[in-house]
């Protein structure tokens, strides 16, 4: 009865073996060129660096990351078309430069929609965001979740923005979206659609007075150098989405593709934790850098809210029904 029992033994034993060896097999050496929008210093950054050190691991060397920070590869649509061309394998560009061919992606950036992270993370893990990921991959891209950007706030170089009529006149940079371009054409502003790599100079240069974005993302691109004022208007929580390119994805092995989404699930958490630790603390170091910083009273945001609110209106009507639905569903659960 022993000698059955070390036979079966050694039987398993040759079976995980050969299991391992065919998973080694199933993995090649491929290196990931990984292009995004910030610096090195940022949160997006560190969280590429700890999925490749976790993709690393979980290949054994054979799945390795190269990062090109700081636009060196493009700017989002130009990196987003590269991926869906097969000539860069990831990106991690906010959801928002997705709304061009997803236009339910704009559900995201409806603002003053979630006032907690709790409250995202349930909206972008859950049901609404994964309905959203499964678009994707018919646009030539590949999803492996979402990681934190942070609460955009304004800048500008005239006035403390308070109110929502602080905003009128004032040329606001944003990002390329239609959902962006309503909310600041609603608060009178003139909104000015530009690519994240120009914004420095246009600032520098007086050709646009302010702009929107999560407070690190003002500190690593150093805007205090050419803003005098931030306000904490909170109003639109962004994630940065982590984009595969599909027809790379197609390439890999299923082994492959289970450890791609395993390192990108684990770097998510760490990242997230990085990035809400450096938003606490950029507050305080752009002020230090000379920057006037203001509250907005809450009967303020609500106002702010109200008058936003036409543009989320015009919007989920020209969306897919069946997410507007979804994502009202889960916001007023995220909300409870």
């Amino acid at each position: 009865m022993s000698f059955n029992i070390h036979r079966r033994a050694v039987a398993c034993l040759a079976i995980g073996l050969l299991a391992t060896a065919a998973c080694a097999q199933d993995i090649q050496e491929r290196t990931i060129k990984f292009g995004h929008l910030n610096n090195a210093d940022h949160a997006v950054s560190f969280g590429v660096k700890r999925f490749a050190e976790l993709l690393a691991a979980k290949s054994g060397g054979k799945l390795k990351v190269q990062e090109f920070p700081a636009s060196q590869l493009g700017s989002d649509m130009q990196q987003q078309s590269a991926l869906q061309g097969g000539i860069q394998e990831m990106t991690a560009p906010a959801t928002t430069s997705l709304a061009g061919i997803v236009k339910e992606f704009g559900l995201v950036d409806f603002p003053f929609a979630v006032s907690t992270f709790a409250q995202a993370d349930q909206m972008l893990d859950g049901p609404f965001g994964q309905a959203l990921l499964a678009k994707l991959p018919e646009k030539g891209l590949v999803s492996l979740g979402y990681w934190d950007l942070g609460f955009r706030n304004v800048t500008n170089s005239k006035r403390p923005i308070a109110k929502a009529e602080d905003f009128d006149g004032l040329k606001i940079r944003v990002i390329p979206n239609p959902v962006f371009l309503e909310t600041f054409k609603a608060f009178k502003a003139n909104p000015v659609p530009m690519p994240f790599a120009e914004l420095y100079g246009a600032l520098e240069a007086k050709a646009v007075d302010g702009q929107e974005n999560p407070y690190a993302v003002i500190l690593s691109n150093k805007l205090f150098e050419v803003q005098k004022h931030l306000s904490a208007t909170n109003h639109v929580y962004a994630a940065n989405i982590v984009l595969v390119s599909k027809r790379f994805w197609d390439r890999l092995s299923p082994t492959e593709q289970k450890i791609m989404h395993q390192a990108a699930d684990e770097a998510r958490g760490y990242q997230r934790l990085v990035s809400r630790a450096a938003a606490q603390k950029s507050v305080g170091e752009l002020q230090a850098k000379g920057m006037q910083f203001n509250e907005v009273a809450p009967a303020e945001l609500a106002r702010m809210r109200q008058i936003a609110s036409a543009a989320t209106q015009k919007f989920s009507a020209a969306y897919d029904p069946a997410i507007v639905k979804l994502y009202n569903d889960e916001l007023a659960k995220a909300r409870r």
